[in-house]
């Protein structure tokens, strides 16, 4: 898990010289010769590739509903972010510069730098829908102002993917049960998790997972009910457990400055589709849970997608109590060992206070 800083801070370096070489271009075309009355053209990077949030939901959403929303007057381009060459874990770092001035940032990933961000998605802490809606809510204000004052991103929406859970090739009871195996993971908290288990977490970006599950790269990986039956896990793993590992929040937002350049009936318009959108995606992420599981176990429910015959491991009693154990004995104490004082102070006025679990920095 150890990442070459330097070889991809040399490489920030030059994405951002590129994309800045292009913006200076892109206003030198604007301002010659163009109208006043020209639409305002927006460039979007948005979630990830290939997955139904992107092509039923964010795509429509700016392609389409934008210029009707807008009159017209607002034009917008998308690119999923891990197709657009970009690091997803620099997102944050990109939209600050106003590289990207409207973006989705993956907290999973640029929480490797700000742990405080992925409080609301830590593994194991919400192991429902219903409870997931609750702790977003009670760190939304938070999250708003640490974003705002460190990065000088305007909080426009927060989206979530259906539930990661865990795939496997060979069976599995529990939990326990993988201790020595290869799992692939997508952020430091479910690393934290699997390796708390006994397990080998390896980071593998989400296209290259059914790749590395073929090639016994990894033995095991964590991934959406919906968006691991999209991209072909089932035909690859054999076990799948329902119990909802994390979800996979993403942040959607704009630079501050370039949000405020928009002309304020113009950003009333879409923030208000925008949280139009948030609804959408989150019903969607709801339902797509539920009918993930059912189209990779082939049950009678499954709609609109293909259906696998992966075994269902069943959830006991043990589970929870497991999940409870890992959450309070190893994943928030070593979130607040990379987190520092900050993170328990923000805790435990928000969510501490909504789920009932303090946290203390010892």
């Amino acid at each position: 898990m150890s990442h070459s800083h330097g070889s991809s801070r040399k490489e920030i370096f030059w994405v951002v010289r590129l994309f800045s070489a292009m913006a200076i271009l892109a206003s030198l075309a604007a301002s010659d010769g163009h109208s006043a009355d020209a639409p305002i053209q927006l460039k979007i990077v948005g979630g990830l590739a290939g997955v139904g949030q992107f092509t039923k939901l964010e795509e429509p959403f700016w392609k389409q509903e934008v210029p009707l929303l807008t009159d017209g007057r607002v034009h917008a381009e998308i690119h999923s972010f891990d197709r657009s060459g970009l690091p997803g874990q620099e997102m944050l770092q990109l939209m600050r510069l106003g590289v990207v001035p409207f973006g989705t940032a993956l907290l999973a990933l640029v929480s490797g730098d700000e742990p405080e961000l992925n409080a609301v998605d830590l593994p194991t802490l919400n192991p429902s829908m219903a409870v997931l809606r609750t702790t977003v809510a009670a760190y939304r204000g938070h999250l708003k102002d640490v974003l705002l004052q460190r990065y000088g991103f305007e909080l426009l929406g927060i989206y979530a993917y259906p539930a990661q859970v865990l795939y496997c090739v060979a069976p599995f009871t529990n939990l326990n049960d993988l201790a020595g195996r290869k799992v692939r993971t997508s952020s430091v908290g479910q690393s934290e998790m699997m390796s708390a288990l006994g397990a080998i977490p390896i980071v593998i970006p989400f296209s290259d997972t059914v790749n590395a599950i073929k090639t016994g790269v990894a033995d095991c990986a964590i991934t959406g009910t919906m968006s691991g039956n999209e991209i072909g896990l089932p035909a690859v793993t054999s076990y799948i457990s329902p119990m909802a590992i994390s979800w996979g929040l993403s942040i959607f937002g704009a630079n501050k400055a370039a949000w405020d350049q928009l002309p304020p009936d113009i950003r009333v318009q879409l923030r208000q589709g925008i949280h139009k959108l948030q609804l959408s995606i989150w019903d969607a992420a709801d339902h797509e849970t539920v009918n993930g599981l059912a189209c990779d176990t082939g049950a009678d429910s499954c709609t609109g997608h293909k259906i696998y015959h992966m075994h269902l491991v069943p959830l006991t009693v043990g589970d929870e109590a497991l999940r409870k154990k890992l959450l309070t004995k190893s994943i928030l104490p070593k979130w607040i060992a990379r987190c520092g004082s900050d993170c328990v102070t923000a805790w435990n006025k928000t969510l501490g206070a909504s789920l009932g679990i303090e946290v203390t920095g010892e």
